[in-house]
């Protein structure tokens, strides 16, 4: 470990923060990734270490670290620390957004409680590890600050963005600098997650009160790749994208896009199969009839990008198809789904059996036994944690892709209630739908959750909106939760990606339900294994017919995999004797609804002239053809 400020000298730093770490008790700058790992453990390493701070005379403990076999178990003693706060971004400069400022929600400036915070950090024992902000060959150089006793924190920012050192980086001036104040929670936001953003032109500056990695070691690097996208006129998409081969040796890259909950894991993931091998694709909510199909064989999966695919200018080739990568070094995974072993089990085998120890968080750690995925931190309700997490890097996670790829097929996943006569809901989308790219725009920036959406951290209101069938926007491209900016400014951006890249075709598909069918993510599943049969999801226009909701844009008239035939009331759910044309209908006007009312906040002065062409479209209840003709399909 370095114990001297050499590499720290030769950054560009303001004469506050080198005063900060001029005047620490001790600045340690960790070599390797071994010696970072070992500062998590605390001075004695382990077995428990507890990461204490003084708050007002008091001894609070925020967290504890347990050395285990196979890595770190973090764990925080209150439920409230083991998610996301969906309220704890607030911003501290005057450039343009739309989320809210510090003054707006705290009654006064930022400046003091950052005097406050650069006041605390010069008293602490630090550690400083460097990073590159969207991962080691696009990202942009940055470093962490924090005190020494949260070391863990660190072992996951750089485990996330991927372990680089000084001197690969040489000098700079660092585009981001992420600073940890935990006890501040305490002491100045009444016990709250609060992550602070101060952006300039040149440097993203992230105070993060909380030792939650969610909302900064995670989405806050998000919000600086989304703030210099911004600058810079590129995007860095909420996706995940995966190469699918089929048994014939073609393949096809999906990019899939939705709010939470709309199916990103999954689509990288294997489908499921029952016992006896066949496939359930869906169960009648009514009858309680099973529709099962037999696929002998199916795809291979090639994750390529897992939550923060990047769309550099510096990868694209020109070709009319996005190129993308992954932004991140490393997964943030959530193992909510594993209950027990043989869920998933390449995913099982490489954090139980790890090249390198890692870091787990909420998940039931013993001191030098084996930490397991399905063995869940209880919350103090007694019901395991649903957000328990491991980070786990690219270079684990079995047949990843790790050079850049072009996507063929744009997905975009939504979860749907049932919908039946009796009971109509707005769960009326069929199994898949082809739409032109002014479609596909508009879900883009409504990006909308439904259907008791398992994200957790959600606000009161909207979780009773989504236990009741409701909906609720997650906004543009859905990484707008971690944006600082504008969302007009976002739409445009978005906007231009989709025309600049003309050679995808953009699909629709359902999750939990194809009305009156719970489907769950199988219907996502065997989209995808059709797509990539049909060579990147090519079809001719004599294929397809409008759907009968417009916002649906085209129904495939039919579907076969390996010879089956897939039922025509799963591609037009209207056709379902349990729903027909009148609940249709009544869903479409709730659907519809739902997009008039959340698209006039996007009708200002700054937004493209097309775009409000096609939000006129929507809101004058536009034919598919209307769409089309504004922004053509490619087929």
């Amino acid at each position: 470990m370095l114990h001297t400020l050499t590499y720290l000298d030769k950054l560009t730093l303001s004469p506050e923060v080198r005063d900060v770490l001029a005047t620490a008790p001790s600045v340690t700058v960790p070599a390797t990734r071994e010696e970072l790992y070992a500062l998590a453990l605390g001075p004695d390493g382990g077995p428990v270490f507890s990461v204490d701070y003084d708050v007002d005379g008091e001894v609070l403990t925020e967290a504890t670290v347990t050395r285990c076999r196979n890595g770190i178990a973090v764990n925080y003693p209150e439920d409230y620390m083991r998610r996301r706060d969906p309220q704890c971004m607030v911003i501290a400069d005057d450039r343009p957004t739309d989320k809210t400022r510090f003054f707006d929600r705290f009654g006064h400036a930022f400046d003091g409680t950052r005097a406050d915070t650069m006041e605390w950090l010069r008293h602490q024992d630090l550690v400083v590890v460097p990073f590159k902000a969207g991962g080691l060959t696009h990202g942009s150089p940055s470093i962490a600050i924090m005190p020494v006793n949260s070391a863990f924190f660190a072992t996951a920012l750089v485990d996330l963005q991927g372990w680089v050192t000084f001197d690969e980086l040489d000098d700079f001036a660092p585009r981001s600098i992420l600073y940890v104040a935990p006890p501040f929670r305490h002491t100045h936001f009444d016990g709250k997650q609060v992550v602070v953003h101060d952006r300039s032109e040149t440097l993203h500056e992230i105070f993060a009160y909380n030792l939650y990695p969610g909302p900064s070691a995670k989405k806050g690097v998000f919000s600086v790749l989304l703030d210099i996208g911004e600058q810079e006129g590129w995007i860095t998409a909420h996706a995940s994208s995966v190469r699918v081969t089929t048994p014939y040796d073609n393949e096809t890259v999906i990019m899939h896009e939705g709010a939470s909950g709309g199916g990103k894991s999954e689509m990288c993931q294997d489908l499921r199969r029952e016992d006896d091998g066949r496939i359930l694709l869906g169960e009648n909510v009514v009858t309680g009839e099973e529709y099962l199909i037999t696929l002998s064989e199916t795809c291979d999966l090639a994750p390529v990008t897992d939550d923060m695919t990047l769309c550099h200018p510096a990868v694209q080739d020109g070709s009319g198809k996005m190129v993308v990568a992954d932004a991140e070094d490393g997964w943030f995974v959530r193992v909510d789904n594993l209950k027990a072993y043989g869920a998933d089990v390449h995913f099982e085998r490489a954090v139980i059996h790890p090249d390198t120890p890692l870091v787990f968080f909420s998940l039931d750690g013993t001191p030098d036994a084996t930490v397991l995925p399905w063995e869940h931190t209880l919350d103090s309700t007694g019901k395991p944690c649903p957000n328990p997490r491991v980070v786990i890097p690219r270079s684990m996670i079995h047949g990843i892709v790790h050079q850049p790829e072009p996507v063929d097929v744009r997905t975009f996943g939504a979860r749907m209630p049932a919908c039946t006569a009796d009971n109509p809901t707005y769960g009326i989308m069929g199994m898949t739908h082809f739409v032109p790219p002014a479609i596909a725009w508009l879900w883009r920036l409504i990006a909308p959750r439904g259907d008791k959406n398992p994200s957790i951290g959600e606000a009161a209101d909207a979780v009773k909106r989504l236990e009741h069938g409701g909906m609720v926007s997650e906004g543009v491209g859905s990484y707008w939760p971690f944006s600082t900016g504008t969302q007009v400014e976002a739409a445009n951006l978005l906007l231009k990606q989709i025309l600049e890249f003309n050679r995808t075709r953009y699909v629709l598909t359902p999750n939990q339900h194809i009305g009156a069918y719970k489907v769950g993510f199988s219907a996502e599943w065997l989209t995808r294994e059709w797509l990539a049969r049909k060579g990147g999801g090519r079809m001719r226009a004599d294929q397809l017919e409008p759907a009968r909701c417009p916002l649906f844009g085209y129904s495939p008239k039919e579907m076969t995999l390996d010879g089956q035939p897939i039922r025509r009331t799963l591609l037009r759910p209207e056709m379902q004797s349990q729903v027909g044309t009148a609940a249709y209908d009544a869903g479409c006007a709730i659907l519809t609804g739902f997009f008039k009312s959340e698209l006039q906040k996007f009708l200002t002065d700054d937004l493209d002239p097309l775009g409000r062409e096609i939000i006129q479209a929507c809101l004058t209840d536009a034919k598919v053809e209307d769409y089309e003709a504004l922004t053509p399909m490619y087929l």
